[in-house]
């Protein structure tokens, strides 16, 4: 059961302060329950990075440019990566960090005030919860979480032990993006009947990997953890594995996640009451899982008693754009022999959100942190604006501060927003439309899916009943 006399929805939604006290068990571990180091206004922030290929190395470079932060440590069960990203640290002229290679001997390094999770998405949440049991802040990368129980695990984690945990939906912090939120609050274009959100991305296929040794360097046991032990190929590791389900969530959850919060956000709803998702894995035959195309839809109830929709689509190849959504690609075809061509744009992703209202649209751009409107049945070019933020700084200052309430991803809203990718990528897997109950966030009469959206463990690296 998801729910529980211990957490209401009133209490989960507000995720008010609570300071948590005695002995909680990390992976078999005792660690104490502590409100952490108080930083001085004239202390840096100790932060550790934990997860380093990819994304995670931008994490290091975006701490980096905080005047007060020092990078503590670094953390990757891969020695390959760890060693590239020490020679990365080291050539940006910045004190060499700590490493660690099991992220548990991390959080007993009681000096380190925060860490930022990277990992693959199986990870995410027990990281996450584990730093808070340790008394550590977190930022943690989107998905928060893999299935929808760890998701409110971890928010039950964060207030109990009163830590600051941001979610990984960095568009929450741009100015750009919040201004047009704030249009839509304001009846820009009338009453918001429909959002719709767009993940077109260019997706090869990843072709079939043999069976081979564990690379020399890699602590695949610790790479796996809570997942269950598969032989190891180069499908299933470093990025691949976003298209596998015991540790990837497919696209809907890797790029998909920033266009469904943002087209939460700008709906102003929770949990949906009724969940349905079609679609497959298209054109190609390869080891991938998880389907590279996807239609979900989403309805909402309002406290006046009307509804409001959200469709959600996944495209992997060949498209067209909406709403002047899309990212350029320009290159240069030589035709055979000739000199070069002039260079074509070709667009070769749109991501990004539509809003549907009374008086108009509004097109969110949430990589080039923008938007755009149009107003009145000759859809007349309307209020716009582009502007970039910073997710890191944000948690940062709250990190010093100690307001939750300064966040502007908290982990309870990056959970909700998960919560839709989990259900559905669960609606897609079994074939059928979810009827959800918000408040005991549990699917109504199905029994499969229930047991889908709370995952299952390998021991020791099991995220807790009782956080």
């Amino acid at each position: 059961m998801f729910i529980d006399s211990e957490l209401s929805r009133r209490d989960f939604l507000k995720a008010a302060a609570r300071t948590g006290s005695g002995l909680a068990t990390v992976s078999g571990m005792a660690v104490l329950g502590r409100s952490g180091r108080v930083v001085g206004a004239n202390d840096r922030v100790q932060i550790a990075v934990v997860g380093l290929h990819g994304q995670g190395f931008a994490h290091v470079q975006e701490y980096a440019k905080l005047p007060d932060v020092a990078i503590a440590a670094v953390c990757d069960v891969d020695e390959n990566v760890l060693a590239e990203a020490l020679a990365k640290v080291e050539k940006m002229g910045i004190s060499k960090p700590k490493t660690y290679i099991d992220y548990r001997k991390l959080l007993d390094d009681k000096s380190i005030d925060a860490v930022s999770i990277a990992t693959p998405n199986h990870w995410h949440s027990l990281m996450g919860i584990w730093a808070c049991q340790a008394g550590k802040d977190a930022y943690v990368e989107k998905p928060c979480s893999h299935n929808l129980w760890e998701g409110r695990q971890l928010v039950r984690a964060a207030t109990k032990y009163s830590r600051i945990v941001q979610h990984g939906t960095n568009n929450r912090s741009s100015p750009g993006i919040m201004d047009g939120i704030q249009k839509l609050r304001g009846g820009l274009i009338g009453e918001i009947y429909m959002g719709r959100g767009l993940c077109f991305k260019w997706r090869d296929t990843i072709g079939k990997a043999p069976v081979e040794p564990v690379p020399p360097g890699v602590h695949y046991d610790l790479w796996t953890g809570p997942a269950p032990l598969k032989p190891f190929t180069r499908n299933r590791f470093h990025y691949n594995w976003h298209w596998f389900w015991d540790t990837g969530n497919g696209d809907l959850g890797n790029q998909g996640i920033h266009e469904m919060d943002l087209a939460r956000w700008g709906l102003g709803v929770e949990f949906p009451r009724k969940v349905s998702a079609i679609g497959g894995h298209f054109l190609f035959d390869d080891d991938q899982e998880t389907p590279n195309t996807i239609n979900a839809a989403f309805e909402f109830d309002l406290p006046n008693g009307k509804r409001r929709i959200l469709e959600f689509e996944v495209r992997h190849w060949m498209t067209n754009g909406e709403a002047e959504l899309g990212t350029p690609t320009f290159v240069t075809v030589p035709p055979g022999g000739a000199p070069p061509a002039p260079a074509k744009a070709i667009s070769t992703y749109f991501i990004g959100d539509i809003f549907y209202g009374s008086k108009g649209y509004l097109a969110v751009d949430d990589n080039a942190d923008s938007y755009k409107s149009w107003l009145g049945k000759d859809a007349a070019p309307g209020a716009h604006m582009t502007q970039g933020g910073n997710n890191w700084a944000n948690f940062i200052e709250c990190v010093r501060s100690r307001k939750q309430e300064n966040l502007n991803a908290p982990i309870h809203e990056g959970h909700i927003s998960c919560a839709l990718v989990h259900l559905a990528n669960a609606s897609y897997r079994l074939g059928r439309t979810l009827h959800f109950d918000p408040d005991t966030q549990q699917v109504i009469g199905d029994d499969e899916a229930n047991r889908m959206l709370r995952g299952s463990y390998r021991d020791p690296y099991v995220v807790p009943e009782n956080v």
